[in-house]
C-alpha cells in the first residue's frame, strides 16, 4: 500500500500544519493536523491502517497543506476547516440545526437582549447555543421582567428624544433611556446584572427579589408584592432542575454512549452553573465503530466549544479525550483563563459524571429501540406498496420527482430519494429546466428524468444508482412524460403517479392505468404521503431560494407593454398563468389595468402570433 500514491506525501514538509485531502472532484473529504506533516501523511499509506483509513486513502486524489508556526495554531486551523467544509471522513456533529442564541448588543450605546439563530461576526456577545428554545425564551422573558431593558430598535444618539416613550415605559418594563429618563450609566448597570443572570449567577437576583417582596409587603403594597412573588415563582420554575450541588463551581460534565451499528455516538452534556445543574443538552456525532471514544470526545469538544458563548473553568469526563493537554491549552486561550479537563475518581464530581453517563446510555438505548421500531414500520410500508402494485422485485430505492415554477418562469424540478423507507437526503437533486419555456409540467417532467437517467448512462458518480421504481407527483400526464423519457433512452423502469384528492391531499398511487388499493391507515399509504409531501417541500424550497436569490421574473415580463403593475394585476385577477394563457380577448381587456393594446399583446404572445 505504501507505493500506491507516493507523490501525495513525498513533497510534504517536516513542519507542523494542516493537511487537506481532496477527491477527484476537488471536494474536501478529510482535514487533519500534524506536528510533522511529512510523517503524518505518510502514515496513511502503511499496510497496518484501519479499514476506514483504507477507504479514505482509496478516495484521495490530491492533498494540500498549510504550514503553521506551532501545533496549537494547526489545532485551531484544523477545527475551523472541519466546521466550514464538514468533510465526509472527519468525526463531526450530526445535528446541523440552527440553535438559538441570546444576543447582547454591547456594541450599541444602549444594549439590548435579542433572540437570534445566527451567530454573526460582530461585536455583540452571544450566549448559547440553546437546544431548548422554550427555556431560552423563558430566560429572555425573565430578563425583561427583572430589568427595564429596552426592546425597541432605535439607534443612538440620532434617535434620542425623537418620539414619546413607548408602551413598555407606561407598563413599567422600560425606563425610556431613549428619552433620557434614566442615565446611561444606570441603564448599563442593569445590562451588566442581566448578563450575569444569563451566565447562571441567579443567587443575587433571588436575594434582591426576596428583599423587595418583603419591603413591599411591609409597606402594604400587596399588589407589587404579589407581582414580585410571581416573578420569584417563575424563576424557581426555570431552576427546578438545578438540584445538584457541586461546590459552587462552573462545570460542564460530558459523557459518551455509542451505537456502533449505526455509526453514531451520543454526547450528553450537563451544565453546572454557580454550583447547580442548570440544564442539559445532547448531541449526535457521526463516528464509525472503529473510532475510539477519546477521538470522538476530542472532536466534539473542538466543534462545540469553538461556538459556545460560555466555557466553564472545568470539564468533567469519565475518560480523557485525545490530545487532552492541547485541548486544555486551546480552551484556556479561547476563554482567556485557565480551563482544566478532569477525570474524577470519587465524590460529588464522580457522581455527576456517572449521572451523565447513565443518561447518555439510556437515551442511546431508547434511540436504538426507536430505530428498530421505525425499521419494522418501513419494512411493512414497502411490503404494502409492493403488494398494492403487484411489484415482484425487492422494493428498496424509490425516486420521486416534482416540477415547480415561479409565475410561469424559470421552471425547476426536484428529485428526492427514499431507501428502505427512509429519506436519503444526500441523494436529493435539483434541476433548473433548460429546454422548457413556460408552465409545462409534462415537458418539465420529461426533461428532468431524461437528464437524470442520461447521467446514469454516462456513469456520472452522483447518479450511479438506479431506482427500483419512479414516483411522479401527478397522474397520467406526468406518468406518460416519465415513460417517454425512459423510452428515448432505451430503459425500462416502473413509474407510479402519486395522485391527490379534491382537497389536494394524497389519495393513492396510480400504476399501469389503475389506482392501487391502499387503506389510509396502512403503513404503505403513510409512506406514499410522506414521499409526496417531501418531494413537494423540496421543490418549493428551491422555488423560494430562487425567489430570494434574484428578482422574481414572470413569463409575462417577456410581453411588450406588460410591466410590473399589469403583471401583478393580471395574476391577481386570473390567479394563474394558465388562466391568462386560456383567456379570450374580451376577458383580457376587462381585466384591471389592461387596455386593448396590452390585451392584444398578451393574447397574441400566448398564441405564437408575435
Amino acid at each position: 500500500m505504501s507505493d500506491a500514491k507516493p507523490k501525495l506525501w513525498e513533497n510534504m514538509p517536516h513542519k507542523p500544519g494542516v493537511y487537506i485531502m481532496r477527491d477527484v472532484k476537488g471536494a474536501i473529504i478529510y482535514v487533519g493536523k500534524a506536528i510533522n506533516l511529512y510523517k503524518r501523511v505518510r502514515s496513511y499509506f502503511n499496510d497496518s491502517v484501519t479499514p476506514k483509513t483504507k477507504v479514505l486513502v482509496s478516495n484521495i486524489a490530491t492533498i494540500d497543506y498549510v504550514v503553521t508556526d506551532n501545533e496549537i495554531e494547526a489545532f485551531v486551523l484544523e477545527n475551523n476547516l472541519i466546521k466550514q467544509h464538514q468533510p465526509k471522513y472527519n468525526i463531526r456533529l450530526k445535528d446541523d440545526k440552527a440553535y438559538p442564541y441570546i444576543r447582547i448588543t454591547v456594541h450599541e450605546r444602549l444594549p439590548r437582549f435579542l433572540f437570534t439563530r445566527n451567530r454573526g461576526k460582530d461585536k455583540a456577545r452571544y450566549y448559547g447555543p440553546y437546544v431548548d428554545t422554550t427555556r431560552m425564551k423563558e430566560i429572555l422573558n425573565l430578563v425583561h421582567r427583572l430589568w427595564p431593558i429596552r426592546r425597541c430598535s432605535k439607534r443612538f444618539p440620532q434617535d434620542f428624544n425623537k418620539d414619546r416613550p413607548c408602551l413598555n415605559y407606561h407598563i413599567g418594563q422600560c425606563k425610556a433611556p431613549c428619552n433620557k429618563l434614566i442615565s446611561e450609566e444606570e441603564y448599563c448597570t442593569y445590562v451588566a446584572e442581566a448578563e450575569r443572570f444569563i451566565r447562571g449567577k441567579t443567587t443575587p437576583v433571588m436575594e434582591r427579589l426576596t428583599k423587595e417582596m418583603t419591603t413591599a409587603s411591609e409597606a402594604m403594597e400587596f399588589e407589587r408584592a404579589a407581582d414580585i412573588r410571581d416573578t420569584i415563582n417563575a424563576l424557581n420554575l426555570l431552576q427546578e432542575r438545578q438540584k445538584v450541588e457541586a461546590n459552587g463551581e462552573d462545570q460542564d460534565v460530558l459523557a459518551i454512549a455509542r451505537n456502533k451499528e449505526k455509526d453514531e455516538a451520543l454526547i450528553q452534556v450537563f451544565f453546572v452553573r454557580d454550583g447547580k445543574l442548570s440544564g442539559n443538552e445532547r448531541f449526535m456525532m457521526t463516528a464509525t465503530a472503529a473510532e475510539e471514544d477519546g477521538d470522538i470526545l476530542s472532536a466534539f469538544i473542538k466543534q462545540f466549544y469553538s461556538e459556545a458563548a460560555i466555557i466553564p473553568k472545568e470539564l468533567l469526563l469519565a475518560q480523557p479525550p485525545a490530545e487532552k493537554i492541547l485541548i486544555e491549552e486551546w480552551l484556556s486561550n479561547l476563554s482567556k483563563r485557565q480551563v482544566s479537563i478532569n477525570i474524577p475518581q470519587r465524590g460529588k464530581k464522580k457522581d455527576l459524571v456517572k449521572l451523565a453517563q447513565t443518561n447518555a446510555e439510556l437515551i442511546i438505548s431508547q434511540s436504538e429501540a426507536t430505530i428498530k421500531k421505525e425499521a419494522e414500520r418501513d419494512t411493512i410500508a414497502l411490503s404494502d406498496i409492493s403488494k398494492a402494485i403487484d411489484f415482484k422485485s425487492p422494493l428498496t430505492r424509490i425516486e420521486a420527482y416534482d416540477i415547480s415554477n415561479i409565475q410561469g418562469y424559470e421552471s425547476v424540478g426536484s428529485m428526492i430519494v427514499f431507501e428502505n423507507g427512509r429519506a436519503k437526503n444526500s441523494d436529493y437533486r435539483k434541476f433548473k429546466l433548460k429546454a422548457v419555456v413556460g408552465p409545462d409540467d409534462y415537458a418539465g417532467m420529461e426533461e428532468i428524468i431524461t437528464r437524470r437517467l442520461a447521467r446514469y448512462q454516462a456513469e456520472h458518480t452522483a447518479f450511479a444508482k438506479l431506482p427500483d421504481v419512479i414516483f411522479v407527483d401527478g397522474g397520467k400526464g406526468q406518468i406518460t412524460a416519465a415513460k417517454k423519457a425512459l423510452t428515448a433512452l432505451g430503459m425500462d423502469l416502473p413509474v407510479c403517479g402519486m395522485v391527490k384528492d379534491d382537497r389536494h391531499r394524497t389519495r393513492g398511487l396510480l400504476y399501469e392505468g389503475k389506482e392501487a388499493a391502499l387503506p389510509r391507515t396502512s403503513e404503505g399509504f403513510k409512506l406514499i404521503t410522506r414521499i409526496q409531501d417531501e418531494v413537494h417541500r423540496f421543490a418549493l424550497e428551491y422555488h423560494r431560494k430562487l425567489r430570494t436569490d434574484s428578482q422574481v421574473r414572470s413569463i409575462l415580463d417577456d410581453i411588450e407593454g406588460i410591466g410590473p403593475t399589469r403583471r401583478k394585476a393580471l395574476l391577481r385577477h386570473f390567479k394563474s398563468i394558465e388562466a391568462i394563457k386560456d383567456a379570450e380577448m374580451e376577458a383580457l381587456i376587462e381585466a384591471p389595468s389592461m387596455n386593448k393594446a396590452s390585451a392584444e399583446a398578451v393574447y397574441k404572445f400566448f398564441r405564437g402570433e408575435t
